[in-house]
């Protein structure tokens, strides 16, 4: 069947319920006397009217006016009855025009034409006052239906638009947002006399709520901290944050152990507005002097130790999560880097990541990136780790990707001089 010739993009308003406009009817009927008959039963039942005594006419009526119900004889002069409906179907107009075909033929061959060029009733000749006004109320209520639709189709484009508009606002904001919170990393990487350290930091969406940062503490020290925030999104980014405010305060104190501070932490986050929120964190100390390394493990994910010659030592115990337990006691543990030593501290978006058989990538896949990235140093290990997690879970990343990496760099090779000693 013919599609309607309704715009999409229809202004006409939804009629309300009892404040219904008139309906105007498009009379075509190439007899005056039986259009002035029906004329007069249309104009008493509250329709307004206009005539059309042959096709051409008719055409140019609902081309200019746009009639509401189209009631056609099919022998019309100059264009047929069927051939007005199928011009009638190619005009884009405003609102639906229903049309009813007025014929003498009883054949269901002839009604299926007209279904086909686009009728959507029919009348036999000759025609009853009551069945006119019948077939004109039912053509009407669909007329009713079709601008309600209208009206909800509208309104629905509305608020679809409003709804862009601010997705398209949130999206700047949080643009805006992420640079803020990448900016809290105020150095990817930085070295402290024969050690480097590295960070990473990828949220899974525009914002993350994970944090990873180093902070000198004096000439011989440096604290480091690797967190990650129940939830990637807007309250834990802006919970991370804070964070990070407070625990660079708390460093400042140089009497407060990686333990203290960890429990500190612990007690700000249940006395904090947001106390169903908790966070898993490395905290650790960094002795530039004695090349040792004092962290505390709350509920992260264990630091990999990767010694000069290649092994790998799982360090710390587990601990609680931050903000859980009241009371909730960390213990510090305490690891020597020897000239090519290296730590990574990795939260559980890369260890979680999934496979395409939804196998985890764990420890063991961390430590065979290790193990295969040996050579790599300082970001180019990072990125290389990151590649390896993409390639592992199939480009898709559920959770935010942050990393620490700690570096005891072996002192440069001594070149020999001219005469072969060391130059």
């Amino acid at each position: 069947m013919r599609q309607s010739n309704r715009s999409p993009s229809s202004s006409t308003p939804a009629r309300a319920a009892g404040h219904r406009a008139k309906r105007l009817v498009l009379l075509a009927d190439g007899s005056q006397a039986h259009r002035r008959m029906l004329s007069g039963q249309l104009e008493r039942a509250g329709y307004r009217v206009v005539e059309a005594a042959d096709g051409a006419t008719a055409l140019k009526i609902c081309r200019e006016q746009h009639p509401d119900l189209i009631l056609s004889d099919s022998l019309l002069m100059n264009l047929s009855g069927l051939e007005l409906c199928r011009a009638h179907r190619d005009i884009v107009r405003q609102g639906y025009g229903y049309f009813i075909l007025l014929t003498s033929s009883t054949e269901r061959a002839d009604i299926a034409v007209a279904l086909g060029a686009g009728a959507d009733d029919f009348l036999v000749k000759p025609i009853s006052s009551a069945e006119l006004l019948a077939r004109i109320r039912a053509a009407e209520r669909v007329l009713d239906m079709h601008d309600d639709l209208t009206a909800a189709n509208r309104e629905l484009q509305s608020a679809l638009e409003r709804l862009n508009e601010a997705q398209e606002q949130m999206t700047a904001e949080l643009r805006e947002a992420r640079k803020l919170q990448q900016a809290m990393i105020r150095e990817r990487q930085r070295s402290f006399g024969p050690f480097r350290v590295s960070l990473l930091m990828r949220p899974a969406g525009m914002i993350g709520g994970d944090f990873v940062g180093f902070h000198p503490l004096d000439d011989h020290a440096v604290g480091l901290h690797a967190v990650d925030v129940s939830g990637h999104g807007v309250a834990s980014a802006l919970l991370t944050a804070r964070l990070a405010a407070q625990i660079d305060g708390l460093a400042q104190d140089r009497n407060l152990s990686p333990a203290g501070l960890v429990s500190a932490l612990n007690d700000m986050m249940l006395d904090g507005p947001l106390t169903d929120a908790y966070l898993t964190m490395v905290y650790a100390r960094l002795d530039l002097q004695a090349h040792r390394l004092r962290l505390v493990q709350a509920g992260h994910p264990h630091p990999f130790l990767q010694r000069a010659d290649g092994r790998i030592e799982r360090v710390g115990r587990g601990g609680l999560p931050v903000g859980v337990l009241e009371g909730a006691r960390y213990d510090e543990i305490e690891v020597v880097l020897e000239a090519g030593d290296r730590m990574l501290i990795v939260s559980d978006g890369i260890t979680d990541a999934a496979g395409a058989r939804g196998e985890l990538l764990g420890e063991e896949g961390l430590r065979a990136i290790l193990q295969l990235n040996a050579p790599l140093t300082g970001h180019a290990l990072l990125e290389s780790m990151c590649w390896s997690v993409a390639a592992f879970a199939s480009g898709e990343r559920a959770d935010d990707l942050s990393a620490v990496l700690i570096e005891h760099l072996p002192p440069a090779p001594v070149l020999p001089g001219p005469g072969g000693g060391p130059g």
